[in-house]
């Protein structure tokens, strides 16, 4: 179709559209499609007031409750499209057919809206089922008033020539909608992949990360090459495209694909996976999620970091519970001179085998390390068998420590400070005892 057709298309669509409005007959239709349109939304009202679908539909199979919910959402439509019928029917008969077109045209538009609200109720994707439903209404319209071939024509008949590759609107329209199909059911088929190996407790959560990324992108690609091949787009003719992407991609993405890789890394050699507490710099939490570019690390308190995947690969990770959750727990702590170091020593040995969490296994050790200036210190280690929460285990050994201290007498350490004051008022010597 070129631009002369076009132009006769538009002034022979302008003449029919006038005839058919200076006809007393279209006003009559127009005027019971409006009355149809007011009793459907007064109808609709009145039986969402009076109809719970709820308890109505308890004890029906599931087909049926389903549609029965979305003839409920859409009930002003449903009766609409009822009552334009019928004045459909009436006047069909009562005159020629040609004065119901308008009516004819509306019934139809109805019809179609009804069947398409049904399709895309399997559709939980909000901005989806709109641009669906809007999409299939209008090649709907166009193909109630006839005129889907003539715009078929307009949209394939301007082109841009790419190569081997002729794109029009229409083969971009057609590969649009067969790609949203193609992702729809991919996205259907990977989560139950991805339901599947999840259940199966054979796997480590890190392989099960890796095999549903895998069958994603693999799903993915299947889709697009299926999609674009449908609607007869050659893949060799994107040879040199794809080659130009796969240089800028390259070049201007350089992070985002070593990310990517270091993700695939990660997950093949199982050094970190989902539930492991891992210290990362400064930050220490639980992994919480492997994505394809970063991990999430929950940090306890609200917070989560997401640490790019090339950071855990090129630098120092601690990983507390990589092969094994059991973690020693060490504290220093001291007394003065007056204290008998091995009462010291029992007693910091009891305190912390009477902690809960301490593991009855393995007994805590307490020995003396060091006779200092201020007074002798000890260390402090026991295990305990998860590392989570281990500054609430340390806190709670050292304040029962305190109490066990003062029970005995024993003190700990203050630092001496000796200050002398040299001219002035006051040629004195003074000390003073500075508490921590």
């Amino acid at each position: 179709m070129d631009l002369k057709d076009f132009m006769e298309f538009v002034q022979t669509t302008a003449r029919s559209v006038g005839a058919e409005i200076s006809s007393p007959w279209f006003y009559l239709q127009f005027g019971l499609i409006l009355a149809a349109a007011g009793i459907a939304y007064a109808a609709e009202a009145g039986v969402r007031n009076r109809v719970d679908m709820t308890s109505l539909a308890m004890g029906w199979p599931l087909p049926l409750r389903h549609f029965s919910r979305v003839m409920m959402s859409s009930a002003s439509t449903a009766v609409f499209t009822l009552l334009v019928i019928i004045s459909r029917f009436v006047m069909y008969h009562a005159t020629w057919p040609s004065r119901s077109y308008l009516l004819m045209v509306a019934a139809k538009m109805g019809l179609a809206w009804l069947v398409i609200r049904l399709v895309t109720s399997v559709l939980r994707n909000a901005f989806i089922v709109k641009l669906v439903s809007i999409a299939a209404w209008f090649v709907a319209a166009l193909s109630i008033i006839g005129q889907l071939d003539a715009t078929i024509d307009l949209l394939d008949s301007f082109a841009i020539v790419l190569g081997g590759l002729r794109l029009t609107p229409l083969l971009v329209i057609k590969a649009g909608a067969l790609l949203l199909i193609a992702l729809w059911a991919t996205n259907i088929a990977s989560n139950f992949a991805e339901s599947r190996i999840n259940s199966a407790t054979d796997l480590t959560p890190s392989v099960q990360v890796l095999l549903v990324k895998i069958i994603r992108i693999g799903l993915l690609a299947i889709a697009i090459v299926i999609a674009l091949g449908a609607v007869g787009i050659d893949l060799s003719a994107l040879a040199v495209f794809s080659g130009a992407v796969g240089v800028g991609i390259g070049i201007g993405l350089q992070k985002i694909v070593a990310n990517f890789i270091s993700g695939i890394i990660l997950l093949a050699d199982k050094s970190v996976k989902p539930g492991d507490l891992v210290t990362i710099g400064d930050n220490t939490g639980r992994i919480s999620a492997m994505k394809t570019r970063y991990i999430s690390v929950a940090a306890g308190d609200g917070r989560e970091f997401l640490v790019p995947n090339e950071d855990l690969v090129t630098q120092k990770v601690v990983n507390w519970t990589y092969t094994d959750k059991n973690t020693l727990v060490k504290i220093a702590f001291g007394t003065n001179y007056d204290a008998d170091p091995r009462l010291v020593t029992k007693l910091a040995a009891e305190t912390a085998a009477a902690h809960p969490r301490a593991t009855k296994g393995k007994p805590p050790n307490s020995i003396l390390t060091e006779f200092a200036e201020a007074g002798m210190k000890f260390s402090l280690t026991f295990w305990i068998a998860d590392p989570d929460g281990m500054d609430n285990v340390k806190s709670d050994v050292m304040l029962a420590l305190w109490d066990a201290f003062k029970r005995e007498g024993i003190r700990v350490p203050y630092p001496v400070r000796e200050i002398r004051v040299r001219g002035g008022a006051l040629p004195v010597e003074t000390t003073v005892e500075v508490p921590n």
